[in-house]
C-alpha cells in the first residue's frame, strides 16, 4: 500500500489490534484515509510519529515502510515477536521476508547450515537473535526496530520487558489483582476478535484456553466455534477435559484425532515450516490442527498461549523452587517426594528410583549463585545430545560457547531480580519467541493459512503480570494462582482446580514400526547422514537401533532422535550445505 503520492510505501504482515481507537485519534490530527484497514493506520502513524510509531501499536506485526523523501526503508518487528521477520544484506541491497525459504528463493542466499546456531538450538531449544538456522539469514529480534539508509542498518530496541515488582500492585489485595487481571484480559480478547472473517479458539483442556474462550463466547455474534487435538496415546490425551469445557461453554466444536503415525507423516512438512531444527515432535499435532481450522472455514483462532510464561505455568518454575529447598535443606527425606509432586503426570517418571531423582536434580552449593539456576538442568540434558555431533562438527564448535552468547544478551537489571523472575524472563525473551510462538504457534497455523491471536500475549497483560510479585503468580507450588482466582465461576471448577498437564506429544517412537515412512530410512541412513558430515554415522545407527528394538525410553534418546531427524530433513528441504 501506498500513501502521499506514492511517497511512502508499506509491506505489512500481521495485525494491529487497536487500529480503530488509532484511526479516530489520526482523523482528529487531520489525516485522511481512504481505507477502513490497520494497513493505512500503519502508514499514517508513521507519518504522524516516524519511528516511534510502533509505540502506540497494540498487535502481532513485521512491516517495512519505504520512505521515498528520506530515502530510507523503516522495518520493524512485534514486541514479543509473534511474526518473523528476517533479512540478507547482499552485495548490493538488502532482502527481507516473513519466511527464510523466500530468501533462499531468491537465489542471492547459499542456505548453509550454522553449526553455531545448531549448537544454541541443541542448548536452548531456540537460536539466540539475530542469528538463524542459516548462516547468512538473520532474524530482526522482538521488540527491534531497523533501518536502511545510504546503504548503513541501524538497529535499536523499542520495547523491553522489566521484572521489576511494583510496589503499588504489592500493597493491593489478590481479589483486586484478579480484578485488574480480568479486566485486561477482557480486553485483550475483545479487541482480537476484530475480523472480516469469523473468529475461532484452540481448547486444548486447560485452564489458559478455557479462559479465553469463556471471554470470548459473549462477545461473538453467534456461537463460538472451537477446535482442539485429542491424541490416540492416553499418555497425552486431554480430550476428557476439553469434552468438559465444551459442555460447560456450550460451544460449536470440531475435534482431530492424532496418532503416531500423523505425527510421522506430517514432520516433513512441520520441518519446511519451522525452518530450524526441533527436538519436540509437538508441531506436528499443531500443525494438523491449523489444517481443521482451515477445512472448516475458519482463518483466525485464538489461542491461550503465554498464560505459562507470564502467570508462573511452567514446571520449570516448580522444579527451580524445589531445588532451591534441596540445596538449604541437602539431606531432606522429601526429596525423592516432591519430584513425583511435580510430575504427576509423567509415567516414567514414577518408576524412577530415589537414586535417580538425587542424581539427576542434585544441586551442587554454587548452582544457586548460577544467573540460569532454573534452567541449568533442561539445557545440560539438552546438550548432551551434542554427543551425536561428527568429528567434524564438534572440531568447528570446540572454541564455541552458547552460554557465553546469552550471558552477554541479558541486561543488567537481571542479575537483580528475584530467582522466579529470572526463570520467567528467560522463558518468555527466548523460548517463547524462537520456539513456542514459531516452531509451535505461528508457523504452523500459517502453513495453513490460519491466523493465530494470543491475547495473553497483549503487551499491556505482559507488563501488568511482569511487575506481580511471585507469590501471586505461584503460591506455594500451587501455579497460575492469580489466574484461578480471575477465572473462577467462568470456566468449569475441574478445569480450574486441575494440575498443570504441559503440552506434549509422542515423540520418537512415531517414526518405528507399523507404517514407518520411507524418508526415515533414507534421512537417517549411514549414508545420508556421512554426505551431510553433521553427525557421527554410527552413534545416530546405533540410536536408531535402541529405537527399533524397543530400548530408547528416556527423554535423551526421544529428543536426540527428533533433533537429528529434523536437522537431515532440512538440510533435503532446503538443500543446504554446512558451514
Amino acid at each position: 500500500m501506498s500513501c502521499m503520492n506514492g511517497r511512502l510505501w508499506i509491506t505489512f504482515n500481521g495485525e494491529i489490534f487497536n487500529y480503530l481507537e488509532l484511526r479516530e485519534e489520526l482523523i482528529r490530527k487531520g489525516y485522511d484515509f481512504a481505507t477502513c484497514s490497520d494497513t493505512e493506520v500503519i502508514l499514517n502513524s508513521y507519518r504522524e510519529y516516524g519511528e516511534r510509531c510502533v509505540d502506540h501499536f497494540n498487535g502481532q506485526w513485521a512491516f517495512a515502510i519505504w520512505d521515498q523523501d528520506r530515502q530510507s526503508l523503516f522495518l520493524s518487528r512485534d514486541r514479543l515477536g509473534v511474526r518473523p521477520l528476517f533479512y540478507c544484506k547482499t552485495g548490493d541491497g538488502l532482502l527481507f521476508a516473513s519466511e527464510i525459504k523466500a530468501l533462499i528463493a531468491s537465489g542471492e542466499v547459499s542456505g548453509e547450515l550454522d553449526l553455531y546456531a545448531l549448537d544454541q538450538i541443541f542448548t536452548f531449544w531456540v537460536t539466540l537473535p539475530p542469528r538463524t538456522a542459516f548462516r547468512e539469514v538473520q532474524q530482526l529480534p522482538p521488540g527491534h526496530s531497523m533501518t536502511l539508509k545510504d546503504g548503513k542498518l541501524q538497529m535499536w530496541q523499542y520495547w523491553s520487558l522489566s521484572y521489576e515488582e511494583a510496589e503499588d500492585l504489592c500493597d493491593c489485595s489478590e481479589k483486586k489483582l484478579a480484578e485488574d487481571l480480568l479486566n485486561l484480559a477482557l480486553d485483550a480478547t475483545r479487541i482480537r476478535l476484530r475480523s472480516d472473517v469469523p473468529v475461532g479458539a484452540y481448547l486444548s483442556g486447560g485452564i489458559d484456553s478455557t479462559f479465553i474462550a469463556a471471554l470470548a463466547k459473549p462477545l461473538v455474534n453467534e456461537n463460538l466455534r472451537t477446535f482442539s487435538v485429542a491424541f490416540e496415546d492416553t499418555e497425552y490425551d486431554e480430550s476428557p477435559y476439553q469434552r468438559t469445557a465444551i459442555d460447560y461453554l456450550g460451544t460449536k466444536h470440531s475435534e482431530v484425532r492424532c496418532g503416531n503415525g500423523d505425527i510421522a507423516r506430517t514432520f516433513p512438512d512441520v520441518i519446511r515450516h519451522t525452518e530450524q531444527p526441533v527436538i519436540r515432535t509437538a508441531p506436528a499435532p499443531l500443525y494438523i490442527l491449523a489444517k481443521l481450522v482451515r477445512e472448516n472455514g475458519f482463518k483466525v483462532v485464538l489461542t491461550g498461549e503465554g498464560a505459562d510464561e507470564i502467570l508462573g505455568g511452567y514446571d520449570i518454575y516448580k522444579e527451580a523452587k524445589i531445588r532451591q529447598f534441596w540445596a538449604r535443606q541437602r539431606d531432606s527425606k522429601w526429596r525423592p517426594l516432591l519430584l513425583k509432586r511435580l510430575y504427576p503426570y509423567m509415567e516414567g517418571m514414577h518408576r524412577q528410583s530415589a537414586v535417580y531423582f538425587k542424581n539427576f536434580f542434585y544441586v551442587a552449593s554454587d548452582d544457586v549463585n548460577s544467573p540460569f539456576f532454573s534452567h541449568m538442568p533442561r539445557w545440560q540434558l539438552t546438550a548432551k545430545l551434542k554427543m551425536f555431533f561428527s568429528a567434524e562438527t564438534q572440531a568447528a564448535l570446540k572454541d564455541y560457547d552458547a552460554l557465553d552468547d546469552i550471558t552477554r544478551m541479558l541486561p543488567a537489571q537481571y542479575f537483580a531480580y528475584r530467582p522466579f523472575a529470572r526463570a520467567e524472563y528467560l522463558e518468555t525473551v527466548f523460548l517463547l519467541p524462537g520456539y513456542i510462538l514459531s516452531s509451535q504457534g505461528d508457523r504452523m497455523a500459517m502453513a495453513h493459512s490460519v491466523e493465530a491471536r494470543f491475547p495473553f500475549l497483549d503487551y499491556r497483560m505482559v507488563e501488568f503480570a511482569a511487575k506481580l510479585p511471585p507469590p501471586l503468580k505461584m503460591k506455594v507450588l500451587d501455579q497460575k494462582h492469580l489466574l484461578k482466582i480471575a477465572s473462577n465461576g467462568l470456566i468449569p471448577e475441574v478445569i480450574r482446580k486441575r494440575p498443570k498437564q504441559p503440552y506434549r506429544a509422542p515423540d520418537g517412537k512415531c517414526f518405528f514400526g507399523k507404517g514407518e515412512p520411507d524418508y526415515v530410512k533414507e534421512v537417517l541412513s549411514e549414508d545420508s547422514i556421512r554426505k551431510t558430515s553433521i553427525f557421527d554415522p554410527a552413534l545416530v545407527s546405533a540410536l536408531i537401533k535402541k529405537f527399533r528394538q524397543g530400548h530408547a525410553l528416556g527423554t535423551k534418546d526421544n529428543m536426540a532422535l527428533v533433533g537429528i531427524l529434523s536437522t537431515q530433513l532440512l538440510v533435503d528441504k532446503f538443500t543446504m550445505k554446512r558451514g
